[in-house]
């Protein structure tokens, strides 16, 4: 299988473990796909799970949902939770020590809740083709429908547990209030919806609002173009973990990964790698592909037509004669000082997708990136520590 980012994979000649769960209606044993035991989660894996069936008619999948450290702690507000070097494993260290273990042949994951860093025997086997990427926001029913961000009231509070979504529309919209706001979908909005509701609107990933069938509550989707935003790293893709030295599991998600949004979001993790950035630090990025359909999802208009008005098929370009648009931003919480830059480069394989992300990395270090980030990083700590002290567990300062 070709690897799915440059510094994520490397495959191992060893034989793959056995599982000794074997399905009774083939002589395979039955793949157990590790999830997150949320509603979003769920519809991710089954998703997986029948793309897989479809390419393997021979063998047996079994949904397996994990209830995750970080869905168990729904009240801590996410900047506090993940306080630390690996702030992702909030997410995905349960799984991936099921995964260890042989308890799991593969986890699902949304790409952006990956760590850059994984466990020296664990790589990211596949990475799925990408729903659109933007975040989506959604406004109060107690508000006019055609309200947008800028035609949101002055002081209006904005849901969200995302540092980088919140420091990025400080920076625009500086009218704005901010409030934390954790939970699975259904409860964010319900949270939204409800009488005595704080928030005027919240911001959710647009990709999990069309997975789960909420895409009808999307008030602006919210891109560089229209908004001003850009996403997490990954945002919109599914990845798969996988044990290095499984074979088997590497071969079988050959056949359903996607190289396109392979080489996309290997840009972006390799940029994230290098800042050494994480799902708590505001980084925001967006990537489209110049000379082709972009990254754009369902129907597309078509760009000639024949005699009769009816449209002409338009083949595709070969993605090695396409082009990568990256562009990047590393905000400041407060939204008062950020570094963006943006760059174009054909990547003809995940190796040099992932050279391109360190380069940009290096560019917005030089840039000023580097001390946004450290002043982020002091902030945290100090904020640890007067967590600590408040618990009683370090003694206080006068």
């Amino acid at each position: 299988m070709a690897s799915a980012t440059a510094s994520d994979l490397q495959i191992s000649s060893q034989p793959p473990p056995q599982s000794l769960n074997t399905s009774a209606s083939t002589q395979f044993p039955t793949v157990n796909i590790g999830t997150r035991n949320s509603a979003l989660a769920l519809v991710q894996a089954n998703a997986v799970k029948q793309a897989l069936k479809d390419a393997n008619p021979d063998r047996t999948f079994e949904i397996c949902p994990v209830m995750v450290h970080g869905d168990r702690d729904k009240i801590t507000p996410l900047q506090q939770l993940s306080q630390g070097e690996n702030a992702k494993s909030l997410w995905t260290g349960e799984l991936e020590s099921m995964l260890e273990k042989c308890d799991l042949d593969i986890i699902v994951h949304c790409l952006k809740d990956m760590p850059t860093h994984l466990p020296d025997n664990l790589l990211l086997g596949a990475i799925l083709e990408r729903e659109d990427p933007s975040d989506a926001l959604i406004i109060s029913p107690r508000l006019p429908k055609e309200t947008t961000l800028a035609t949101l009231p002055q002081g209006a509070t904005i849901g969200t547990s995302s540092v980088r979504r919140a420091a990025q529309l400080r920076k625009l919209y500086p009218h704005l209030k901010f409030a934390d706001l954790r939970g699975n979908v259904g409860t964010r909005l319900g949270k939204l919806d409800a009488e005595d509701s704080q928030y005027s609107a919240i911001i959710l990933a647009t990709a999990g609002l069309n997975r789960i069938g909420f895409a009808n509550r999307i008030s602006q989707k919210l891109t560089s173009s229209t908004g001003g935003m850009l996403h997490a790293v990954g945002q919109g893709a599914l990845g798969i973990e996988i044990r290095r030295d499984d074979e088997v599991m590497q071969s079988m998600l050959s056949k359903i990964r996607c190289e396109r949004t392979t080489r996309a979001c290997g840009a972006e993790r390799a940029l994230l790698r290098t800042l050494e950035g994480g799902c708590s630090v505001p980084i925001g990025v967006e990537t489209t592909w110049r000379g082709g359909k972009g990254l754009a999802v369902g129907a597309q208009p078509a760009k000639d037509y024949d005699k009769h008005g009816a449209a002409l098929e338009v083949s595709e370009p070969d993605l090695d004669d396409q082009e990568l648009v990256l562009k990047t931003l590393v905000v400041s919480v407060d939204g008062t000082e950020f570094v963006e830059h943006e760059a174009v480069r054909k990547v003809r394989s995940a190796e040099e997708a992932d050279d391109f992300g360190k380069e940009i990395a290096k560019v917005l270090i030089e840039k000023g990136a580097g001390k946004i980030l450290e002043q982020i990083k002091v902030e945290k700590q100090w904020g640890a520590k007067k967590q600590l002290e408040a618990m009683g567990v370090l003694p206080g300062t006068a």
